[in-house]
Order: structure tokens, then C-alpha cells, then sequence
């Protein structure tokens, strides 16, 4: 009754200073420092009413709103009182920032207490979320103040510290929330403190960035909200749970957990996506990273998932054997030891404990208690632990296990399993000598009618001479004696069930337990476990005693945790893990009898594009129909798996090396046919690599030979298959050495550049000098680009040999003008790749360099390929004509052996064409080269533009080009690309050669 005139009273103490608030803003500063004074007041009084276990978490939070309040009145003091605008920083922001320590501490006391230190799962899945919030406040917050010109730097220290505070308190919070246990109403109201401080800090922020923040707004509810909240937490009855320690449930993952945990996965690629749809990618390094970091928290969640069903298991398999233990158990001591045997193996090495069975007067709540709320005869057994675990083990008392709280949460559900076996066993024992002692089976029924477990007698014949009558709920009707036994029972379990009885009979076993498949009187199946005792030298009995009991519920549990561990969830094939189990199992029978195991990588070549164009929702639905339509094509022996993403893989055993091929090749063509999804066409086409054990001795080894071949299969096209052959994983092998090698070549810069002119076909002067790039390779010498480039461009490594390229090109000239006459030296041609050109950042790279080597814009002519304007690219657009702003000119490269067009021609700011050496090197035999080179010569005049005939080998085909009207010429009939100091002897010393025009 106190508690809810307190909290009644306190809540309209805040509504009536929030309503002064905004009805008499003159005087703000007086109702929003009672709001900050109400608001620690009321935690205080919450904790002097309640009395938690452990105090200081509640006196952290009102620590953290009295620095809350006290920096909200610092800040009124400086605004209204000594007239400052905007004071920033100023102390206030002291106290501000120092609220976030002492609520994240506050937060963690409360983690501590219920949870101790070992709840990993919750952990992972709290940092989950913080990562992908942490992205948001980075992209919208944290960014705008590091790239703010505005601000000093302890402006942007300050106003960092604020969205870093608000993260801080969201991981902890979220570590609370997913840490297990029941939600109690402090726990909600709490949380909506917590959000009404999250979004108001969020909101002040956005205004500060795009807006002018002043007292009074809409925002301020956000702070009135927290204010109110947290002390309410404390005034509730509900606040002393925070500080009890709460059950452990490692493994378990909701409904709304997972959706939540998905969200925060998709924040950094929906960031991605956004922020390349609008055409440039600021935050690439930063998405990139916390990426990684959710990737590895996802693989470290999973791996936790594998530990716990591992642990499951093993528990389960404890279980069992105190099963075992407890139904041979003839007394209390036998079935106390059992527990005790049980309870040592379940608990961590090392954890001291102690295993206790009390008489008890009463029976209390099973579960998690306080050593010290309990009678002092416990006490006194289970003194030096602050916890105990209990459970009523019938007329015996209560069972007890004492150890360190942190061991005990994760002890708890076992526990309540083995204490209920451990009963029923006593319960079984008091049956059994009540049995004996009345010999009366009118009183045994009796005593047995409670029991969930089915009580069956077998006679010699195996007819039924009696069931309790639990077994109409177990198995629909109670009235099962005079029936034989196998009515009951699978057709295909009863040679198992006949062979327990018969050892039991035999005397093998005194008693025998298994798990066997039933039927029910209505035909339903379910799943039992059956414990055999053998007690025909009774006289009360005179049978076969069969406990049964239902373990249908358990035993689908069971199923459905090992199939989410070895399936896809999205396709229910093979998971990995599974597959190469297999695989294993396969190559192994296969050494044994000498068959044929073949493994078949497949890859969808398109599936990227489907992903980006269409949705993830299609590209899921397509790799659905992609397994079914893989799984069509094999045989319902072959094992189909998806391995992860768009990768796919089958398993076949055949005697044929030509089934396997077979196999390949029919996946290809039916994979080939498009897929109708969601009302359109989809392409599924894929490569297929294919190994067998004739090249394999290991499932490893078989594994990384059809990746292998995948490799080798994709780069010969889409929609083909390819077989591992030794050759192509040498010469793969070859390839990654030469990526290795050029990884390493780029970071020790083992690249120079030589330099070939460009002359005027008319006087033979040189006009300027192309940039060649050549690998000064440690062991084999000087490499030419034909040799490198191509795999540059695929591992990426051409954007920092690119920028190494231009910016040694930029200095050579540089040294040239400074050692020669002015405007001797007029023109350097650098070429640039797609992938270097594409780089954010590339144009602003250019201004830098060219600033560092002082080198005038005018002489930079860069070489760009057709493809780079295949498409209509508004970046691409804007990217040239910044470049032409700062004075650098413009080049196609090999023209006429791409997609040309006049339309680039037209809009693009190109300056010069280079007719590619293809084209010169037939044009004075072939007249139809000869036209396509006055052809292209003729447009460049007709549009404006230099053109430079590439690969000029003949001093024919020097006058041809003259007499055609190309004034430019590059080739070995001039010079062969040559080396700084020859190509500088060939600059004019005196009078300037003409620029290109």
C-alpha cells in the first residue's frame, strides 16, 4: 500500500513540474532542477523502502541523475544568470559526460548481481546490437562533428563524448535485457527511461548539428521521461529483483530476439547500400569494420550454440546415467550419493559445493534462493555460499547444493531434472516398500495413481497383467491388461523390446533401460523410455516390471536442435559442418572397397546482381528453388548441401567416372533454365567444379580440389562444369603465388617506371613521354604488365599501384622541368585503370599529388579505357569535369577495340584518342584497316581532338598515318620505352616543343 501512494504521488509531483515547465518557461530553471532533485530523491526513497540485496547499483543511478541535474542547472546558471549563449564546453559538459560512468556502472551492478560474469550468449547478442546502433551514431552523430570545420578540437572531443556516452549506456542496458531471466516491470520501466534519455540525447544532437537548440522544446520530454522513469523503477516493489540472481538459459534465442538481432546485422550493409545508391561511399572504412566485427561476433555466437548443444549433450548423457543409478538406488543414501555423483560431474572442475537433503516441515518453492533467508539449520550446512539451489524431494525433505551463484544459474534447469529424478526414485522406493510392507495391490494402485510414469506387470507370455493409470494419458486408454505387450509397441522396435526382456530374463541385466517408438490405442506414435525390472520371485508382483514414460516432447526437442545444427535454415539442405562430415564417412568407405566418391562445388554466377537488383527476399526465394532444382537432378542417395551465400555442393558415391560428369553436366543444364520468382524470370546459371577420390586421399583434400576446379570452371565462362585436374591446380597455384609475390611487390614499391615518346610525324621532335609500369621482380628479373596486370585488377592491388605509378610519373617530371628550359618538358601520359578511377577520392588524390610534385595540371594527360564510360555515370561525368576545372587533360586509351561510341565522344570531356597498335599493324596491307584508321582519324579532327597512332613499327606506316592527317605517333620505330635518364636526354634543352593540341 506505501508503494503505490509513493509512486502514485511521485508521479503527480513530476507531471505538475513538467506542466510548470512549459506553462512558465521564464522560470525553467527553478522547475527543471526540482524535476533533476524529485527524480534522485525518489531512487533514494525506493531503496530505503525496498531494501535490495545489494544497494550501490540504485545509489550509482542516483548519482548519475543528481550529475544529470546538476549540469542542467550549471547550464541555466551560466545562460541565465551570467547572460552566456550557448556555453560549450563549459563544466556543465562535465557533469553531463560523468552521468554516462555512473549509469553504465549503476547497469552493470544490476548485470552482476543477476547474471554474474559467464553469460556470454547475452554478451555476443548485446554487442550485436550496440555495433549496428554504434553505425548509426557514428554515420549521423559521430562523423558530422569530425568533419565539422567549425569546431576546435576540444569542441568535437566533447561533442563526440555525448553519442559515445549514449552507445555506452545502450550496450550495457541491452547486456541487462538479453541477459536471461524474467522481465520484471523495474526492467520495463527502466528501459523506457533509458530510451526517452537515448532519443532526446539523439534528437539534441541532430538539432545542434542542422539547427539552433533552445530550452522548452519537445525534446525536453525525452529528459523529463528519464528523470521520471528511473526513479519510478526504484519505487516499484518490482526494483529488489534487479539485484537477485536470475536463472541461466544459455541457448535460448526468441522470436523477437532474432528479428532484432537480424536488424542490427542489416544496419551496415543497409548503410552500404544507401550510401552507394547516392553515388558515393563516405563511410566505407568504417562499415567495413564494424562488419567484420558483427561477422565475428555471428561466428563466435554460433560456435557458442555448437558449445552449448555440446554441453546439452553432455548433460543429457549425465542424465541418463543418474537415471540409471537412481532406479537400481535401494535407499535415501544411495539416491543422495547418485545426486552427488551427478552434481560433482555437472558443475565446472574445481567449483566447491555441497549436496544436502534436509527434513523439512514444509515444502517450499523450488528454485535460486538466498543462503541467508533460510532456516538456521541450512544455514549452518551451507555455510561460506551466499546461494543455494532447492527442491522438495517429497516426505524426504528438501534437496539443497550450495556453490558460488555464477555456477549455480547454469546448474538450475539440470538441476530441477535430476532433483525430479531423484524424487521420483524416493517416490519409487517409498511405493516399493509400501508395496512389500501391505502386499496389496488395491493400496499399490493406489499409491501409484499420481505418477506420470506408466507402471506396466508382464507375465511369461508377455501379456499385460496390469497398468497404472497414467497410462490413459500416456497412451489413451488405462485398460490395457490382458493385451499383449506388442500391441502396444512399433512393429520394427519389437525385436529391441524382445531382446531387453529377454536379457532381463536371462539375468544378464537385474534391470535394463531403452528408448523405444510406441503407439498409442488411437494409432498415434510417440516416443518412450522403458526400464525393465525383473521381479517373477515376488510374490506380490510375480512379472516383469516396465516403467514407461513419455518422452515424446524431449526427444523432438532433441531433433530439432541437431537439425538446426547440421541444416540450412533457409533451404533445409546439408550445412557445412555436415557435409564434410560426410564427405569423411565417404572417403573412408571408399578406401575400404575401392568405390568412387565424387564432390561437386556449384556457384551461382549472377547471384550478386540478383541480390542488388531485386531484393535479398527473391534472392533468397532463388536459392531455395536452386537447391530443389539441384536436389532434382541427383539421385535421393546424394547428399546436396549449401555451404553458405550463393555456394552449393552434392556428394555422390557411383562406380562410374562417367555418372559424375554425367551429374555435372545435368546441374549445369538445369540450372541453366531460368526460374520464374515472384511473377519474373530469374537467372540461376552456374559453374560447377567437380574432384574425385582417383586425385584425392583425403575429404580435405577432395574439397579444396573441387574448389579448385570451381575456380577454373567460372573463369572459363558462366554456365560450365570443369574437373580437377593436376595441371589446373598448378597452374591456379602459379596464379596465387604471382598474387602473393605482387601483394608483396606493392608494399616494398619493387616497381619502376620506364618512358616512351610520343613524337610529331611531321618534324619526328618528341612531344612527351607515356608512363610504362614495370615489375623489377627480386629473382626473375624486369616483368612486362602483360604479365601482372590482369591480376592486379582482379585482387584489387591496381588502385595502389595505380597511385604509386602517378605519383612516381608526377615527381620524374617534376626533377625534368626543374633540370631543363622552361616549358621544355609540356606533356607525361599516366594510364588509369577502371578500378583506380572508380576509387572515392580519386580526383582530390590527383590535385594532391600534383601540388606535392609541383608539376603543372596542364602537363598530366591521363589514359582512361572505353569501359569506364559504358555507362551513363553522372560521378563519372562530374569526376571529368573537375579534372578538366584543374586543368589535366583527358585520353582513350586503345580506342576502337572497346564498345565505342560518339555519344561519350560527344559529352565526355575527352581531349585524345589513341588508335590501338591493332589497327596500325595491318593498315597498309588490309584496306579496311587502312579506312577504320582515316575513319577514326577523320572523326577526331571532325570533333576537335588529338589522336596518337599506337604501336608505329614501319616508317611506312609513319607517312601513311602523315598523309592520313594523324600528327601523332608512338612506337618502336622511334624508341622503345626507356629509362629516366635516357628519356630525359631526349627533352629539348632549348627552345619548348609544341603542346599537343
Amino acid at each position: 500500500m506505501l508503494t503505490r501512494t509513493l509512486s502514485t504521488w511521485f508521479a503527480a509531483w513530476m507531471a505538475l513540474l513538467t506542466v510548470a515547465f512549459y506553462l512558465w518557461p521564464g522560470q525553467h530553471m527553478l522547475w527543471w532542477g526540482a524535476i533533476g532533485l524529485s527524480s534522485t530523491i525518489g531512487v533514494v526513497v525506493g531503496v530505503a523502502v525496498h531494501r535490495p540485496r545489494r544497494r550501490w547499483p540504485w545509489y550509482l543511478l542516483a548519482a548519475a541523475l543528481f550529475t544529470f541535474g546538476s549540469g542542467d542547472f550549471v547550464y541555466n546558471l551560466l545562460t541565465d544568470v551570467f547572460g552566456m549563449t550557448n556555453p560549450f564546453p563549459s563544466v556543465n559538459d562535465v557533469l553531463y559526460l560523468a552521468m554516462y560512468p555512473l549509469v553504465a556502472g549503476g547497469l552493470l551492478g544490476f548485470i552482476r548481481s543477476r547474471t554474474g560474469r559467464n553469460d556470454r550468449d547475452s554478451l555476443l547478442d548485446a554487442a550485436t546490437l550496440t555495433i549496428g546502433i554504434a553505425l548509426l551514431a557514428w554515420i549521423f552523430l559521430i562523423d558530422p562533428y569530425v568533419r565539422s570545420t567549425e569546431l576546435t578540437l576540444v569542441q568535437k572531443l566533447v561533442s563526440i563524448a555525448y553519442p559515445l556516452g549514449d552507445v555506452l549506456t545502450l550496450a550495457v542496458f541491452a547486456r541487462l535485457i538479453t541477459g536471461g531471466g524474467r522481465r520484471s516491470p523495474s526492467i520495463v520501466i527502466l528501459g523506457t527511461g533509458t530510451a526517452g534519455l537515448l532519443v532526446a540525447d539523439v534528437v539534441y544532437g541532430l538539432i545542434q548539428l542542422n539547427g539552433d537548440w533552445h530550452v522548452g522544446g519537445p525534446t525536453d520530454l525525452g529528459w523529463v521521461l528519464c528523470y521520471s522513469a528511473w526513479a519510478a523503477a526504484a519505487l516499484h516493489p518490482s526494483m529488489v529483483e534487479l539485484t537477485e540472481p536470475a536463472r541461466s538459459r544459455p541457448g535460448e534465442v526468441g522470436v523477437r530476439r532474432i528479428a532484432l538481432l537480424g536488424a542490427a546485422s542489416l544496419i551496415a550493409p543497409g548503410v552500404l547500400l544507401v550510401e552507394a545508391s547516392l553515388g558515393t561511399v563516405r563511410d566505407a572504412a568504417v562499415i567495413a569494420v564494424m562488419s567484420g566485427l558483427m561477422f565475428v561476433l555471428v561466428l563466435t555466437r554460433l560456435a557458442g550454440v555448437m558449445g552449448n548443444h555440446r554441453q546439452s549433450m553432455a548433460r543429457e548423457r549425465e542424465l541418463r546415467e543418474a537415471t540409471t543409478t537412481l532406479v537400481s538406488a535401494a535407499d535415501t543414501a544411495e539416491t543422495l550419493a547418485a545426486v552427488r555423483h551427478t552434481v560433482d560431474r555437472l558443475l565446472p572442475e574445481g567449483v566447491v559445493h555441497t549436496v544436502a537433503l534436509v527434513r523439512a516441515e514444509r515444502v517450499d518453492e523450488p528454485g535460486l534462493v538466498r543462503v541467508s533467508g533460510l532456516d538456521p539449520d541450512v544455514r549452518e550446512l551451507l555455510r561460506g555460499y551466499s546461494s543455494a539451489l532447492r527442491h522438495p524431494m517429497g516426505i524426504e525433505g528438501m534437496l539443497y547444493v550450495g556453490a558460488p551463484t555464477e555456477a549455480l544459474q547454469s546448474l538450475q534447469t539440470v538441476f530441477e531434472v535430476l532433483a525430479s529424478q531423484a524424487a521420483m526414485a524416493l517416490e519409487r522406493m517409498t511405493l516399493t516398500a509400501e508395496v512389500n510392507r501391505r502386499s496389496s495391490e488395491a493400496y499399490f494402485r493406489t499409491l501409484i495413481h499420481n505418477t506420470s510414469d506408466v507402471i506396466l506387470i508382464v507375465d511369461e507370455h508377455d501379456l499385460i497383467q496390469y497398468c497404472s493409470p497414467s497410462a490413459g494419458t500416456v497412451f489413451g486408454d488405462e485398460r490395457l491388461a490382458g493385451y499383449e505387450l506388442w500391441e502396444f509397441v512399433a512393429a520394427d522396435e519389437r525385436a529391441r523390446l524382445a531382446e531387453l526382456l529377454a536379457q532381463v530374463r536371462g539375468g544378464v541385466h537385474a534391470h535394463n533401460q531403452m528408448d523405444l517408438r510406441a503407439e498409442r490405442v488411437d494409432g498415434a506414435g510417440l516416443m518412450v523410455e522403458v526400464d525393465c525390472r525383473d521381479l517373477r520371485d515376488d510374490q506380490t508382483v510375480g512379472g516383469l516390471v516396465l516403467t514407461v514414460r513419455d518422452v515424446t516432447e524431449r526427444r523432438q526437442l532433441e531433433e530439432q536442435l541437431i537439425r538446426q545444427a547440421f541444416h540450412d535454415s533457409l533451404t533445409g539442405l546439408a550445412n557445412r559442418v555436415l557435409f564434410q562430415d560426410r564427405v569423411e564417412q565417404s572417403v573412408a568407405r571408399s578406401k575400404r572397397d575401392e568405390s568412387l566418391v565424387g564432390v561437386l562445388f556449384i556457384d551461382l554466377d549472377d547471384f550478386k546482381i540478383v541480390n542488388d537488383t531485386l531484393g535479398h527476399a527473391v534472392g533468397d526465394a532463388l536459392l531455395i528453388a536452386v537447391g530443389e532444382r539441384i536436389t532434382g537432378a541427383l539421385r535421393d542417395t546424394d547428399t546436396v548441401a549449401r555451404l553458405g551465400g550463393d555456394e552449393f555442393a552434392a556428394l555422390i558415391e557411383t562406380d562410374s567416372m562417367s555418372d559424375l560428369e554425367l551429374a555435372a553436366e545435368r546441374i549445369v543444364l538445369a540450372l541453366a533454365e531460368p526460374f520464374e520468382i515472384a511473377g519474373q524470370d530469374v537467372n540461376g546459371i552456374s559453374s560447377v567444379g567437380l574432384s574425385t577420390t582417383v586425385d584425392a586421399s583425403s575429404a580435405e583434400e577432395l574439397m579444396r580440389q573441387a574448389d579448385l576446379a570451381l575456380y577454373v570452371a567460372k573463369g572459363a565462362g558462366k554456365g560450365q562444369w570443369r574437373r580437377y585436374q593436376s595441371d589446373l591446380h598448378t597452374a591456379v597455384l602459379e596464379r596465387l603465388e604471382l598474387r602473393a609475390a605482387l601483394d608483396q611487390a606493392v608494399k616494398e614499391q619493387q616497381f619502376v617506371l620506364q618512358y616512351q615518346p610520343i613524337v610529331d610525324l611531321e618534324t619526328g621532335s618528341p612531344l612527351g613521354f607515356e608512363a610504362l609500369v614495370r615489375w623489377n621482380h627480386p629473382t626473375r628479373g624486369m616483368i612486362a604488365p602483360g604479365h601482372f596486370i590482369e591480376v592486379a585488377e582482379e585482387s584489387g592491388l591496381i588502385v595502389p599501384m595505380g597511385r604509386m605509378v602517378l605519383q612516381q610519373a608526377l615527381n620524374t617530371v617534376g626533377r625534368w622541368q626543374r633540370s631543363s628550359a622552361p616549358g621544355a618538358l609540356r606533356y607525361i601520359s599516366v594510364n588509369v585503370s577502371v578500378r583506380q578511377f572508380r576509387t572515392p577520392g580519386f580526383v582530390e588524390e590527383v590535385r594532391q599529388l600534383l601540388r606535392a610534385s609541383g608539376v603543372e595540371p596542364g602537363t598530366l594527360l591521363l589514359e582512361i579505357t572505353e569501359s569506364l564510360l559504358l555507362r551513363n555515370d553522372e560521378q563519372v561525368k562530374a569526376d571529368f569535369d573537375a579534372l578538366r576545372a584543374m586543368g589535366v587533360r583527358l585520353a582513350i586509351d586503345d580506342f576502337g577495340t572497346g564498345y565505342s561510341s560518339l555519344s561519350y565522344l560527344q559529352h565526355m570531356p575527352i581531349d585524345v584518342l589513341k588508335i590501338d597498335k591493332s589497327f596500325i599493324d595491318d593498315m597498309l596491307e588490309s584496306k579496311q584497316q587502312r579506312a577504320v584508321v582515316t575513319a577514326i582519324v577523320t572523326l577526331a579532327q571532325t570533333l576537335d581532338l588529338a589522336v596518337v597512332a599506337e604501336g608505329v613499327e614501319e616508317s611506312a606506316q609513319a607517312l601513311a598515318l602523315r598523309d592520313m592527317g594523324c600528327p601523332y605517333g608512338q612506337g618502336y620505330l622511334f624508341a622503345k620505352p626507356l629509362s629516366e635518364r635516357d628519356a630525359f636526354a631526349m627533352i629539348p634543352k632549348a627552345a619548348p616543343f609544341a603542346a599537343m593540341a
